[in-house]
């Protein structure tokens, strides 16, 4: 991952920038097809997330059923994985500029340095949702866990940041999920 360490190479990087500019979410046959695999929990978290994380999940999505073939790939709770992993992106509420700026901060100054500086803070303040947004990972899995979500679901946005060693769900379909993620 040359370049972005745990956020991924500086390609992944620069193609979320550039398709963040857009607000649109996906195409409507992408949208439904997205929202028939989600549980209806699911589908309220999947509703507050952005047009671009929403294009950038039933990208991750397709391409991890591609990579996992069938029938793994098929499995409700993996696809679900797949369209929410960023979902605790949510609880820092930054626009897409905001978002950079914070992952290059965090790439320069250490992404436990960040999180330390907000988690003192109010969450509505300037470095309480810096702070929310570098753990989003484990705020997804929080967010899931509330929302009714497989224990897969769940664990995969907590831990799609994290090395192989440390997952807890199947190497192979992490390996799928990791790639179809580009980070």
């Amino acid at each position: 991952m040359a370049g972005g360490g745990e956020f991924g190479s500086m390609v992944h990087l620069a193609g979320r920038f550039f398709g963040a500019l857009s607000p649109a979410g996906p195409p409507a046959a992408d949208e439904e097809w997205a929202l028939g695999m989600l549980l209806p929990g699911e589908r309220d978290l999947w509703a507050r997330m952005s047009g671009p994380d929403r294009r950038h999940a039933v990208g991750v999505a397709r391409e991890a059923q591609r990579l996992a073939g069938a029938p793994e790939g098929e499995r409700r709770e993996f696809v679900a994985a797949a369209l929410l992993h960023d979902v605790g992106k949510l609880d820092g509420g930054l626009g897409t500029f905001a978002r950079v700026a914070v992952t290059l901060g965090a790439m320069a100054l250490g992404r436990r340095r960040l999180v330390a500086m907000g988690a003192s803070r109010r969450p509505a303040s300037v470095l309480g949702r810096v702070s929310a947004y570098l753990q989003h990972d484990r705020r997804g899995g929080a967010l899931l866990r509330e929302a009714g979500s497989d224990m897969f679901t769940v664990a995969w946005a907590q831990e799609h940041h994290m090395p192989p060693e440390k997952w807890s769900v199947s190497r192979p379909l992490g390996t799928a999920l990791k790639q179809a993620d580009g980070d």
